[in-house]
């Protein structure tokens, strides 16, 4: 069979298997993005570390190692997944990884204490940051298999916008209810279970539904050491996304301040975890939903101007957005203000995601998919790891407003790069294949 044959019949298969895997990713990606928000908000986890500690360190550590643990796994993960014609049992297995940390976060919290609940919470987090590294790339290269670039952008809007419809009622349940009664003697911990069921409904979904084609080719195996090689050039060959690796690595900056959001937010309004534990309930809650219900209705907007305008303006806009909200966060002074800050915070975030994730896919040669997500996903996980210990430094020296500027110059600097240095890949002359 010719080379044009077996693109035929790629594409044969990818629309004959469109709705059922595009209901796949729906379902995965509602479900499993629903639970894992409360994990990855800067409302939960940061609150949680905090009340075993009343430290700010310890909550730049946490979030410090769940990045760290996902640096250099997206390579290894890569290397696997480039010379594979079916990668989904990597995905699946990569994914179940993922959800047993999930799980282990809430079983400590409910059977220790203290120090030793700390330990184990800090061991979960860096394993999770482990294995969704490479689950990272392995789903957004399945999701890039068998649904048309066109469509991408509103597939991850709406199912953003039920999930996160679920999650900030959830968030908001989970913060009012549970931390605040601390149901099953551990608030946190009963709601990181809750994470966990979630997850692994939309796992099971993505494992039952999915129908995954065979590539036209795949990359002849070769030695780890020899592929690394191959990295300046993936790198030098295309200059724009040279650009958008330094972009998106400034991106990352914003995780300097972002795990004291909410910190800051409680410290301005008056409202102490240990002495007011149904206030500091209450206000994670309310926060916690402005986040989430932003990052939700916003995903609509953002998945149509990607799917006609491409990713990178929605990469522009967010970054906008997410400097215009740090500024709104520094100077506010009352609960509506501080809302409304964290709203266009979670719009701001849920639009770099889907630009970030998606963009890096329409750069280059199709084999070479994987290895550019791993690269892009390890640079951004260096600053991801670096930036919670910068501000956890910065916030204990100085206050947490050293850490929001520090945000803002990496944020617009990230602005600047996209605009000046990054091109759009959709308006490239067409390629022999893509």
């Amino acid at each position: 069979m010719t080379d044009p044959e077996r693109e035929e019949t790629y594409d044969r298969f990818v629309r004959l298997n469109l709705k059922r895997n595009y209901a796949a990713h729906y379902l995965h990606g509602m479900l499993g993005m629903t639970g894992f928000r409360l994990i990855n908000t800067p409302t939960f986890v940061p609150a949680y570390l905090y009340s075993l500690t009343g430290s700010d360190a310890a909550v730049g550590i946490g979030t410090s190692l769940q990045q760290l643990g996902g640096i250099v796994s997206p390579i290894f993960g890569a290397a696997q997944m480039e010379v594979r014609k079916r990668i989904l049992p990597i995905s699946v297995g990569l994914g179940l990884m993922m959800r047993v940390q999930i799980l282990g976060l809430a079983v400590s919290g409910w059977l220790l204490t203290g120090s030793w609940a700390l330990l184990f919470a800090l061991a979960f987090l860096f394993l999770l940051g482990v294995f969704q590294g490479p689950q990272r790339v392995a789903f957004q290269y399945l999701l890039g298999k068998v649904i048309p670039p066109a469509l991408r952008g509103r597939l991850q809007a709406w199912r953003n916008v039920t999930g996160g419809l679920i999650a900030a009622l959830l968030s908001y349940f989970a913060g009012d209810w549970l931390v605040a009664n601390n149901v099953l003697g551990n608030g946190y911990a009963t709601t990181f279970f809750v994470a966990f069921v979630l997850t692994s409904l939309g796992l099971s979904a993505l494992q039952i539904l999915m129908r995954e084609p065979e590539p036209v080719s795949v990359r002849q195996p070769v030695p780890f050491r020899e592929r690394l090689r191959d990295f300046p050039a993936l790198v030098r060959d295309d200059h724009g996304f040279a650009w958008f690796l330094v972009a998106r690595t400034l991106a990352m900056g914003s995780r300097i301040g972002q795990p004291f959001y909410f910190l800051f937010a409680a410290m301005v309004l008056g409202v102490g975890a240990q002495d007011q534990p149904v206030e500091f309930g209450k206000l994670l809650a309310i926060l916690s939903f402005a986040y989430m219900g932003a990052d939700t209705i916003s995903n609509l907007f953002w998945g149509y101007l990607s799917d006609r305008g491409g990713f990178r303006s929605t990469f522009v806009i967010s970054m906008a957005l997410n400097t215009l909200a740090v500024i709104a966060l520094l100077t506010a002074g009352s609960l509506l203000q501080m809302v409304a800050a964290f709203a266009v915070i979670g719009a701001a975030q849920s639009g770099y995601l889907m630009a970030s994730t998606n963009l890096v896919m329409e750069f280059g040669h199709r084999h070479d998919v994987p290895m550019r997500m791993a690269i892009s996903n390890t640079a951004e996980g260096i600053m991801g790891a670096l930036a919670p210990l910068a501000g956890g430094i910065l916030s204990v020296a100085f206050g947490y407003p050293a850490a929001f500027v520090a945000t803002l110059a990496c944020v617009a600097a990230s602005l600047v790069v996209l605009l000046w240095k990054v091109d759009e890949p959709r308006r490239r002359p067409p390629a022999s294949e893509k």
